[in-house]
């Protein structure tokens, strides 16, 4: 199976699946001598851990994690930082019922028919449990970051959104409730919804919206390394996302030129920002924005039907415990995501003016 690393200089390697003994990875092309703070990096992972809240899935995993290689006395030492973190809530039982028949708009068909294969307690290598990797080595590239501050919330659940701008909310409040979202009246209200859905059995999709700021202009490289193209390919790589737009998005499509172009203060700064902070797919220094569409949880706990792999019609019913709305824990991967691109650029960026 290809495809486990991202990144070009500053890059992560993932292992492990689901159900495993542990997840772990392997950062590559972090600069020596940048303070890691250990406490930070697991705060980052109890934002994404499963049972945090009763509105996510149950599982209970502290997701402890530990460094192998590459801090030394508190700083990197420049060489490959490898990690690990332990699985010890597995309820591998809750999947037998899935060992010969496909869950609808699961991996379980694709991987079965690719590699002749599957690992089905949890998905295997296919479960967002993976993105936890993602999480300690975003973590990590924050902290190289310095003074870029990534904040991501949650938009919208299903049919309810947020339509407000970033600028219009005080993201201080985003860890203020189990949503994570920065209005307080809104996050009551999906939370509700979610709590309703999750009774019927049922799951439901959202928006994470995600501002990064204090970014240096000049990250991106020309025509096919866009930094908007990276973000992206960041973004869609996430489990259950969908949908990707940054800067006007969608919306600019049905306006006119004359609205929509950015016209430049004296300083360089820009009086709008329907650009998200890059153009020619390099940062001009306004804040970057943008949104990642998460899809419905595919995994039901009612009745459907599906089909065995002699592809007979199967009756199946989802078990174990799984998210009724993945958007609440999507908001540190989608951090992560968008600290690991901007570290790559980071590191180009300097690589092209020696």
């Amino acid at each position: 199976m290809a495809g486990n690393s991202f990144g070009k200089l500053f890059t992560l390697t993932t292992y492990g699946e689901s159900h495993g003994t542990a997840l772990g990875g392997v950062i590559d092309g972090c600069p020596a001598g940048i303070d890691v703070d250990i406490e930070a990096i697991q705060q980052e992972l109890d934002r994404r851990r499963p049972g945090q809240s009763s509105i996510v899935t149950q599982r209970k995993e502290p997701d402890t994690v530990k460094f192998h290689s590459g801090i030394f006395e508190g700083k990197t030492t420049g060489t490959s930082i490898g990690f690990v973190i332990e699985n010890t809530n597995q309820k591998s039982h809750d999947y037998s019922h899935i060992r010969d028949s496909y869950r609808p708009s699961h991996a379980d068909y694709t991987y079965d028919k690719k590699y002749g294969i599957r690992d089905y307690r949890g998905g295997g290598r296919s479960s967002a449990r993976e993105t936890a990797c993602r999480v300690v080595a975003g973590a990590l590239a924050k902290q190289m970051l310095k003074g870029i501050e990534i904040s991501a919330y949650v938009s919208g659940v299903g049919t309810m959104k947020l339509n407000k701008p970033h600028t219009a909310l005080d993201l201080t409040q985003i860890e203020s409730n189990i949503v994570r979202c920065p209005d307080q009246a809104m996050a009551k209200d999906m939370e509700a919804y979610i709590k309703e859905v999750r009774s019927k059995g049922d799951t439901v999709g959202g928006i994470v919206s995600c501002v990064i700021k204090n970014v240096p202009i000049g990250l991106g490289e020309p025509v096919f390394d866009k930094l908007h193209a990276e973000l992206g390919k960041a973004m869609l790589s996430i489990n259950a996302v969908k949908g990707f737009e940054y800067g006007s998005g969608f919306e600019g499509s049905t306006m006119y030129g004359s609205d929509h172009n950015d016209a430049f203060n004296n300083d360089g700064t820009t009086k709008t920002n329907f650009s998200g902070g890059i153009q020619g797919g390099i940062s001009n220094g306004m804040d970057i924005y943008f949104n990642v569409a998460f899809k419905p949880v595919a995994t039901l706990i009612q009745k459907y039907e599906t089909i065995d792999k002699e592809g007979n019609t199967v009756e199946m019913q989802g078990k174990g415990r799984h998210d009724p709305c993945v958007v609440p824990r999507a908001v540190p991967i989608v951090e992560a995501m968008a600290a690991l691109v901007l570290a790559d650029y980071f590191l180009l960026n300097k690589l092209s003016k020696l």
